[in-house]
């Protein structure tokens, strides 16, 4: 019998391309396929070259979890939050926040919101006078919306789901 038991994420880290070790770019892109492509079923181009950009930050959440494995228990690292953070003009005209994903196994602990604070955190850090910017999935709007993020489009089909762009003011 396999089970899994969450306990608590380390911490967040985040990277530039150049600086993802082998195991942890395995472990993001693995990850947000098994959100995007195989969850959702939804075939698209996830490697976009906006993950190599100089300035692209891969915010990563990992932790340790009990898994029983043929009745052995053992301890395993493993990434089971992602988000990336794009510099102003590479996806909006401000900066952006996408590839937001948190496993399956994960969910309902309160780590998209957790992930989502971060990522906001960073590209304020970084891009302090620009607005954020997301492609939201429609049926996550008002999970947006409670973090502050207003619409600024009208719904639109992207690769068979429906998005709404939003975004955050951070200006002072």
């Amino acid at each position: 019998m396999n089970t899994f038991q969450y306990t608590s994420p380390t911490s967040f880290s985040s990277y530039r391309f150049e600086d993802l070790s082998n195991l942890a770019l395995y472990s993001a892109l693995k990850l947000r396929s098994d959100v995007f492509v195989v969850e959702q079923n939804c075939v698209y181009a996830d490697l976009d070259d906006k993950d190599i950009q100089a300035n692209t930050l891969h915010l990563l959440l990992e932790t340790k979890a009990n898994t029983l494995l043929n009745d052995k228990s053992e301890s395993v690292n493993g990434i089971i939050a992602y988000a990336r953070c794009l510099e102003p003009g590479s996806s909006y005209q401000g900066c952006s926040i996408g590839r937001v994903a948190v496993a399956k196994k994960a969910r309902g602990n309160g780590l998209a919101k957790l992930l989502m604070l971060e990522a906001i955190s960073i590209c304020k850090q970084h891009w302090p006078d620009e607005t954020i910017q997301i492609g939201a999935q429609v049926y996550l709007q008002k999970f947006y919306a409670q973090l502050g993020f207003i619409p600024f489009s009208q719904p639109y089909d992207e690769d068979g789901i429906m998005h709404i762009d939003m975004q955050l003011q951070t200006k002072s």
